[in-house]
């Protein structure tokens, strides 16, 4: 039988990958995979639905897949939680690649748009600059408390 979606969960070095064929029978299962075999393996599958939690790293993965003619799915993990099985082996990287094949086949799923580069420079430049100001607040909290010790309240 042919693979027709896989769960790939996404982890610093080692990844897990989970793949059914459309009756939802286990026939591609790699619990181990390193990053650098990683797009190896994609780009010899397939063109399949391919499931992977939003997380980081996820949208520059989700780009790489999509070269290969794979349907990358996103789902935020809050929605992807309640398909873990019941009775299933703990929580572990192949335990959650098949929770997340499971999902996204889901017909009533929530998906997140798969953002470009651009997009994700824009967002990092956003996130800096909040991180720089939410720094600066506290600085300044921090010298207006020192300096009230001696005396001197600003507002």
């Amino acid at each position: 039988m042919a693979v027709v979606t896989v769960g790939i969960d996404l982890a610093k070095n080692i990844f897990a990958v989970h793949g059914v064929d459309k009756n939802g029978n286990a026939v591609f299962v790699k619990p181990k995979v390193s990053r650098a075999a990683l797009p190896e393996l994609i780009a010899n599958l397939p063109p399949c639905t391919i499931g992977i939690e939003a997380c980081s790293g996820a949208h520059y993965w989700a780009r790489l897949v999509s070269q290969y003619g794979h349907d990358v799915k996103l789902m935020a993990p809050k929605f992807v939680s309640p398909y873990r099985l019941a009775g299933k082996a703990g929580k572990n990287d192949a335990a959650d690649a098949l929770t997340i094949c499971e999902a996204v086949r889901r017909p009533h799923m929530r998906f997140v748009p798969v953002k470009d580069e651009e997009q994700q420079s824009m967002q990092c430049l956003h996130r800096i600059r909040q991180g720089f100001i939410e720094e600066r607040t506290a600085s300044y909290n921090r010298l207006r408390g020192l300096v009230s010790e001696f005396g001197l309240v600003a507002p």
